[in-house]
């Protein structure tokens, strides 16, 4: 006998306005350090809002903000150093922020293109997003998920801190992972 796998919960139409809940949300990324192993964090201050239409989604839209200064790596020094002015600058220019200019869905897959500005260089980013289905929680939100990365060049966005590794090679990766792993609540 041959299972059926029901797959219309991913394409349900989850058409509305959302906001981002914090507290079940990780926007995290991924470095290579010193060329041997990798190194991860996340930023723990952040806010964002979606429109989402199903039906049309070149009419959605996605708005996200993050305190630069919420860098967590699980170390208190190398926070300390990525939101100084090596790194982030967090004084100068506290917030990273994303606003969409584009949207399209493929299935279940949407992606994201928008503008992404860190310390003060905005350059465009595509983020490919996977829907993870949506559902009614204990107090009777509807709360949508997504899952989506990308691989950028973080000197792009002027973060070009490094320093030189005797046996060749740097300390720090030029490639960083953005890694986002998004809950949202439906707005009332």
């Amino acid at each position: 006998m041959t299972e059926t796998v029901d797959t219309t919960a991913a394409l349900a139409d989850i058409s509305g306005d959302y906001t981002i809940d914090a507290t079940h949300t990780r926007l995290g990324f991924v470095a290579r350090h010193a060329m041997v192993t990798k190194v991860g964090g996340a930023f723990k201050d952040f806010s964002g809002t979606a429109h989402i239409d199903t039906a049309n989604p070149a009419a959605s839209s996605v708005s996200l903000t993050i305190q630069a200064a919420s860098i967590d790596t699980g170390v208190a020094d190398r926070d300390g150093h990525l939101a100084s002015g090596d790194f982030f600058d967090a004084e100068t220019y506290p917030e990273l922020t994303f606003v969409s200019t584009a949207v399209a869905r493929d299935g279940d897959v949407w992606a994201i293109t928008g503008d992404f500005t860190v310390k003060g260089v905005t350059r465009p980013l595509t983020i490919e997003f996977e829907e993870g289905g949506s559902a009614k929680d204990p107090f009777g939100n509807l709360r949508v998920g997504f899952e989506g990365s990308t691989t950028i060049n973080r000197k792009d966005w002027g973060l070009t801190w490094n320093a030189a590794l005797e046996t060749g090679g740097l300390l720090v990766s030029e490639k960083i992972k953005l890694e986002f792993d998004v809950s949202a609540i439906r707005n009332a």
